[in-house]
């Protein structure tokens, strides 16, 4: 099992490098089901990979001028306020027993996972649907909408804070149609956004005294993940990226089907 999740940490990079988002879907699904550590965790973990893995990633596209340095402070810095707050006081504040329901107990960790998958369902089918995105994105006003890119800066901040998720599928198309990026400017602004929320995020769970880090699977899992995204990089530009971004939503959507089932039966 473990073999086979170092084989999927290379495809966490690899995803990012190529569709710009989806690492941070496959990370927690990895960690919990292949290296046994607890949901709650994982979502730590996952804001460390991710963020540290796309951090790298973004400066092959920033030397190709796929950044946008005022679209990532507009974005950014509401969401990296949210995230970590979400992670310092949020997280920490959830207990640990929420209830029963019929003869299900609801823990704080199958609340996490349950919301962990709905999130790749809405991944999936935003990834699946990317071609109409993409034409809404080339009618829309070109105004930059400032309030519209705050406010859902807040919102994947809490997003990311809740599950450990980058939220890469819900800040690119927030870019082209908010912020007018065309689709490689913004994939590669959401890998820099996605890299500062996510490491910072991180710090939250530093900052808890019972937090316990395996720092050698964290490194191993990111060193491959950054080999991936190296990878995918390279590839971006041989590759068609929207048949495989929606090959990759029809996995995500079944991923996320198999979770729920597994986690509620």
């Amino acid at each position: 099992m473990e073999i086979i999740g170092y084989i999927a940490s290379i495809a966490i990079g690899l995803s990012l490098g190529l569709i710009g988002g989806g690492g941070s879907i496959l990370t927690v699904p990895v960690l919990v089901y292949f290296f046994g550590v607890s949901p709650v965790l994982a979502t730590a973990y996952s804001l460390f990979i991710v963020g540290a893995t796309s951090l790298i990633g973004v400066f092959p596209k920033y030397k190709q001028g796929f950044v946008s340095l005022r679209t990532t402070i507009v974005f950014g810095i509401p969401s990296i306020i949210a995230v970590f707050l979400t992670r310092k006081f949020l997280v920490p504040a959830i207990p640990e027993n929420l209830g029963i329901i019929g003869s299900l107990e609801i823990s704080k960790s199958l609340l996490v996972m349950l919301l962990f998958a709905t999130l790749m369902l809405a991944a999936s089918i935003s990834m699946i649907r990317s071609k109409k995105t993409e034409i809404k994105a080339t009618v829309s006003s070109k105004k930059f909408n400032y309030p519209l890119i705050l406010l859902e800066g807040i919102v994947v901040g809490i997003l990311t804070g809740l599950v450990g998720a980058g939220g890469g599928f819900l800040i690119i198309p927030a870019l082209v149609m908010l912020g007018n990026l065309p689709m490689k400017k913004a994939i590669g602004t959401s890998l820099f956004i996605i890299a500062l929320k996510s490491l910072i995020g991180f710090l939250g769970d530093l900052t808890q005294e019972s937090q316990i880090i395996d720092w050698q699977l964290l490194l191993i899992v990111s060193g491959l993940a950054v080999i991936g995204i190296f990878i995918g990089n390279s590839l971006s530009n041989k590759i068609e990226g929207k048949k495989l971004k929606k090959g990759f939503g029809w996995f995500v959507l079944i991923m996320g089907v198999y979770i729920i089932l597994k986690e509620l039966l």
